[in-house]
């Protein structure tokens, strides 16, 4: 949580401080690049992340074997992404140097999430506060870096580099915490059997992965190849407002699934809890949305500066998908009870495609505004309308449409019944 916390507040400073200074022009060029690296970045992880977690915990003798398979399927893997997002940038968009370069530099920060392996085995140990230490060292350090590269008025690419550097020295932290703690690498064996079976038991976690990369980065790739540059720096700088407030949904439901989670055997408390996690899910969303639709014009003046004025009505419409995305995270202990993550997946992908769609209607006619739109009706579809589906998850939709009566907080979970 203070990772989440720390990042999302101070990367939000930070970044606000970037786009000042590069302009909505350059700071749309370079948000393109992170997205479109970003579309890459399941090539790297292949799905791993929780499979190694669970494969450490379950069998801790073969640690060592484990981690070694893991971290060679992985180097494959972060040596064949950079390839292919230099390839396609080159194909897409011959002509622009500034997004081939920015892209390149990027790229190359794929090479640095391999060794994510060490922190799988940090999470399959508690001890995931070695991770943060790591990180967030690698996070601060590079935000006064940005902040020095303002000062002396550096050009683009190092804004870039900046941030390959922050996966790099976050890198080099876990490698320092692993050998502090007296892991060895020497230790660590490759097997080609482990690799087929980890790879057996990612492969839905990297299509999952692949929709919810195109669901949260195609927008910005989109927008700049129908709209150009200036248009994903306006867009950019009203979600960066938006999306800051985030955080909140991942930390209230972080603290209250286990006492849903324990409520499963008993129907009644168990939905009635889901309710009340609802019910303040979309009070607060609706007092951020709100706020941001009705302030817009002042917040990016105050943040961003005239230059940036044309965020604002993007802004006031990018507020409202806080509301989907909170009752989205509020969802997520249900789906972990009663095991229904193929559904997540599906309910993501029928995002993104509408998101895709959307955008090709869109964003020709009303540009950043347009991407705004589909971002809220495509989170919409995702998270609330698609439960409406499936009969199982139907009760789930129920809870969410109902969850506008806020009085829903208040009441006593004896008065409250299964929906």
């Amino acid at each position: 949580m203070i990772d989440r916390i720390v990042r999302m507040g101070l990367g939000a400073l930070v970044g606000i401080m970037v786009a000042r200074y590069l302009g909505p022009s350059r700071f749309g060029a370079l948000n393109f690049a992170v997205s479109f690296v970003a579309l890459f970045g399941t090539v790297t992880t292949l799905g791993l992340e929780n499979v190694l977690v669970r494969e450490i915990v379950q069998n801790s003798s073969k640690t060592t074997e484990i981690l070694g398979t893991g971290f060679a399927v992985r180097m494959v893997g972060s040596l064949l992404a950079p390839l292919l997002a230099i390839a396609t940038i080159w194909l897409i968009q011959p002509n622009d140097r500034t997004a081939i370069l920015l892209v390149s530099v990027l790229s190359l920060g794929l090479v640095f999430q391999v060794f994510d392996t060490i922190d799988s085995y940090f999470q399959a140990q508690v001890r995931s506060k070695l991770t943060v230490a790591a990180k967030n060292t690698a996070f601060l350090l590079t935000a006064a870096v940005r902040i020095f590269l303002i000062h002396v008025g550096a050009p683009l690419w190092e804004f870039a580099a900046a941030q390959v550097a922050e996966l790099a020295l976050g890198a080099l932290g876990l490698i320092t915490a692993y050998r502090y703690t007296g892991g060895r690498f020497s230790r660590w064996r490759a097997s080609k059997a482990k690799a087929i079976e980890l790879l057996t038991q990612s492969w839905p976690v990297i299509l999952s992965g692949m929709a919810i990369m195109i669901y949260f980065r195609i927008d910005v790739v989109m927008l700049k190849m129908m709209q150009g540059a200036q248009a994903v720096g306006i867009y950019a700088a009203a979600t960066r407002i938006s999306e800051v407030w985030y955080v909140i949904p991942s930390a209230i439901v972080s603290s209250v699934t286990p006492a849903i989670m324990r409520a499963r055997h008993n129907p009644v408390l168990y939905y009635a809890r889901l309710r009340r996690l609802f019910s303040l899910m979309t009070f607060l969303a609706l007092t951020i949305g709100s706020v941001l639709a009705l302030c817009s014009r002042w917040i990016v003046h105050l943040l961003y500066s005239e230059p940036y004025s044309a965020a604002s009505p993007v802004l006031a419409i990018h507020a409202w998908a806080s509301v989907f995305v909170f009752l989205g995270v509020a969802q997520a202990p249900w789906d972990f009870s009663e095991n229904r993550l193929k559904l997540s997946f599906y309910r993501t992908l029928a995002g993104a495609v509408a998101n895709v769609l959307l955008n090709l209607v869109l964003i020709p006619r009303y540009a950043a505004a347009g991407a705004a739109v589909a971002t809220v009706v495509s989170y919409a579809i995702s998270s609330v309308f698609a439960n409406a589906l499936s009969p199982l998850t139907r009760p789930i939709f129920l809870l969410q449409i109902r969850s506008v009566r806020l009085t829903d907080m208040f009441l006593k979970e004896a008065r409250t019944h299964r929906p």
